[in-house]
């Protein structure tokens, strides 16, 4: 009877039954945006971009948990067709980066952050305006 049971726990383990849940739990955050922007998960960190036509902000997390941006230091290209531009991104908060500016930031601009968190692992993300 143990020997069955093994087996059934063996099988719905593989399957996908009884792991899934727990593995939801254990490596699972809320990606939804918290600022009314465009959020994106990377390897070092996670952030939401916020971009206006004179502001851009980057908020930044570890896991869905504040980062802090203290002593940070990153910069956003913006890519608009064949228009190209750079910026510096300055911390702004707890965990937040911005740039202040005119930014071409319409439907299709794609935009790519690099931040280097203080005694942290540098991160890059990428994100598409909609």
């Amino acid at each position: 009877m143990k020997k069955i049971l093994a087996f059934i726990a063996l099988s719905a383990l593989s399957l996908g039954l009884v792991a899934a849940p727990a593995a939801a739990a254990a490596g699972s955050h809320d990606h939804s945006p918290k600022h009314g922007g465009i959020v994106t998960a990377g390897k070092a960190f996670d952030a939401e971009l916020v971009a206006t036509p004179d502001s851009i902000t980057v908020h930044v997390s570890d896991h869905g948990k504040p980062l802090s941006t203290k002593g940070a230091k990153g910069k956003i290209t913006l890519l608009s067709g064949a228009e190209k531009s750079e910026v510096e991104l300055i911390p702004a908060g707890d965990n937040r980066m911005e740039a202040k500016g005119k930014f071409n930031v319409s439907k299709g601009t794609k935009a790519v952050v690099n931040i280097e968190p203080q005694g942290k692992r540098p991160g890059m993300l990428r994100f598409e305006i909609k």
